[in-house]
């Protein structure tokens, strides 16, 4: 059973950095995993992803220079880490993996339970 476990979720000023970690079980081997985020009362919107083989790597306008997802295939574990933080990056952070080639954006078969980011001074 595939299992993704996130975590690195906090509190933080305006302007602090946070890492989320999300890390995968009962699977090695995927074509791409990515973050997606949920703020209170909006859709859940695409934030990086990245494929498992190779360096490429994709982010959403809002989050660009200031988020950087990176992997670690032998720990078949995903980073974001987050910098330059703002309210409005205030959300539900969920990580998502995707078996199959495709899209990056969308398409994503496993997720994360989510772990909560809340940016405020």
């Amino acid at each position: 059973q595939v299992q993704l476990v996130e975590s690195g979720g906090s509190l933080v000023q305006p302007g602090g950095s946070l890492r989320l970690s999300c890390a995968a079980s009962g699977r090695f081997g995927w074509y791409a995993m990515g973050w997606f985020r949920q703020a209170p009362g909006k859709e859940r919107e695409f934030v990086s992803a990245i494929k498992w083989s190779g360096a490429n790597a994709i982010y959403a306008d809002s989050v660009k220079g200031r988020f950087t997802i990176s992997k670690d295939v032998a720990k078949n574990t995903v980073y974001l880490q987050m910098n330059n933080l703002k309210p409005e990056d205030t959300a539900v952070y969920y990580c998502a993996a995707r078996a199959a080639p495709g899209n990056l954006f969308n398409g994503y078969g496993y997720w994360g339970q989510g772990t909560q980011v809340t940016v405020s001074s």
